[in-house]
This record gives C-alpha cells, structure tokens and sequence, in this order.
C-alpha cells in the first residue's frame, strides 16, 4: 500500500524481534517502554470507564471497561493495568486484567492478561487464556500502531494454542452508530484467530476513545457496542 506502510511494518517487526530476543528477561527493565497510553486510537487514561452492551453465546451481554491507576511490570515493560469485567444476562461471568504498553513511537504493545471464567457462585472455573509476555514462550504483540494505515496487520499476542490474535486495518473515515453516540471518521479493522478458523471479527475504532463496536461478522452472531465512556 506504498513505502509509508511497509517503512511502519519493518519498524514494528524490527521491534519485535528486539522483544522476543528479551522475553523472559523479565529482571532488566526494557527502555522505550511506558504506562502512560497515550495513543489516539486507544488512549488509556486512568480512570476512564467504558460500558459497553450487546450479544455473547447467545445471551445479552454487559462489559465495563477500566483504565485503573495501576501499573504493573510484566518482562520488563511497565505496562498499565486494564480491568473489564463481563456479564452474562446480570451475572458476573468472566474478570480479566489486561496488560498494555506504549513504545517510543507511539504504538500500543498488548503484553498479557490474567482471566478468570466464574461459575453462578462466584468461583474460578478456569484461568484458560492468561498468558504473559515472556512465560512460557509467549510474546507481546502490537495492539494498536501510532499512526495506522490501510492494509497494515499485526499479531496482537502470542501463546501458542491459546493467544493468537491477529488484526489488519480495513478502512477509514467510516461511520460507527452505537447508543452512545454516532461517529463519522471512525476506523474499520478485522481480528482473526487461527485457533477459531473461518471466526471474523470487526472493530471500529474512534480517535480520542478507543474502541466503540465490534461485532463478528463471519462465523458468529455477537456484538458489543459502546454505551456511556466517562474520561479520566
């Protein structure tokens, strides 16, 4: 899609190779590395909360996103700590904490996650899907670039067998309508995974919030959409 693109994949892939030669390394602090979110298409300001509804295996879902003031050093990166709790028609079914970082350049690195699938009374089912850069072979990926252009893709995370999420960025300028508000000039991306073959999903992305939709488009019926965001 011209040099500014495949300049941008080079860069990152040079960035990553530089991360997974240090995975693991996790007493040296990485340089270039901060908590402090700042991108435009997902800032992470603490304190900022993100409500979303929608559809999930079939049921009316509730998710409440927060940008928490804790940070957290995960191979090395310091990383800012992300809440986002799911329900299930009004029941607490799955916590998580996600982990992300922002290198020099402005892109945001995604760098693990601790989840935890509840059963009706509260208790942990299963961690499956917690992973951490630099445990077991897994890698960081990057979540969002700094400037993202048509056509580019990355790997978001890496742990074989259970964290391998991909995106590429689709369109921009498009338009996103959820309850909380219509935007114009949004950004159109697709996720993919190899662990769920012929499983599309599309996220739309506005600058100054993050993501406002995201809906699976092949091989699903779920949709999550943004209903209120209060900014730290």
């Amino acid at each position: 899609m011209g040099s500014n693109v495949w300049k941008g994949r080079a860069s990152a892939a040079l960035l990553l190779a530089a991360l997974v030669a240090g995975c693991g390394s996790s007493s040296s602090q990485r340089t270039g590395f901060s908590a402090n979110v700042t991108n435009a298409w997902f800032p992470l300001h603490p304190g900022s909360v993100y409500r979303y509804r929608g559809i999930k295996d079939g049921k009316p879902s509730r998710e409440v996103m927060t940008v928490t003031h804790r940070t957290r050093t995960i191979d090395g990166a310091r990383c800012v700590v992300v809440s986002d709790l799911l329900y299930l028609r009004s029941r607490l079914e799955e916590r998580t904490r996600d982990y992300y970082t922002q290198d020099a350049d402005g892109n945001v690195w995604y760098f693990g996650e601790d989840t935890a699938e509840l059963d009706a009374h509260g208790r942990v089912k299963t961690r499956e899907g917690t992973w951490q850069a630099g445990v077991d072979e897994a890698k960081p990926g990057i979540f969002m670039y700094a400037h993202p252009r048509i056509g580019q893709s990355a790997r978001q995370e890496f742990l074989k067998g259970q964290a391998e999420d991909h995106f590429e960025v689709l369109r921009r300028g498009v338009t996103a309508t959820v309850p909380f508000k219509r935007f114009d000039g949004a950004m159109l991306t697709k996720e993919w995974t190899p662990l769920e073959p012929g499983v599309i999903d599309h996220k739309y992305y506005v600058r100054g919030i993050g993501t406002v939709l995201e809906q699976t488009v092949k091989g699903g019926d779920e949709r999550n959409e943004l209903v209120s965001f209060s900014r730290g």
